[in-house]
């Protein structure tokens, strides 16, 4: 199995709506080394990259289910809780849900996290700003 490391972020929603203004306006462009995924908070990160979740991911590589029903066996977790998770997941890009046959097959994106979070994430396009201004 080949492993996908992402960059993960932590950042106020506040700032995360003043950067997605900031990029649609067309005043900042992101690196391409900055984070693919945001989380408000390293709680809400841990929420969706906990333990149980990594385990579940696991399952996926591992066994390849060919459907929810089938990843509800092997996880031992209800359908409702794992629908809900695997969107959750899908959301934040670290699983994929394509439809086959009828049915959702779960496979994993993400594999890897490195995380990074600072104060120059808050604004990073304020320096850029700032120095158009000289």
């Amino acid at each position: 199995m080949v492993s996908r490391v992402v960059k993960v972020g932590i950042i106020s929603r506040d700032d995360y709506v003043k950067r997605t203004i900031a990029i649609a306006a067309g005043k900042y462009k992101p690196r391409r080394d900055e984070p693919k995924i945001w989380f408000e908070s390293l709680k809400s990160m841990s929420q969706v990259l906990g333990s149980d979740n990594q385990n579940l991911l696991k399952i996926i590589i591992e066994h390849k289910p060919r459907s929810l029903a089938e990843l509800e066996k092997l996880s031992h977790r209800k359908k409702s809780n794992l629908s809900r998770t695997l969107k959750t997941l899908e959301r934040y890009g670290i699983v994929e849900l394509p439809r086959e046959e009828g049915r959702l097959v779960p496979k994993v994106k993400a594999t890897d996290f490195k995380v990074e979070f600072g104060l120059h994430y808050s604004m990073p396009y304020q320096n850029e700003l700032e120095s158009a201004k000289a």
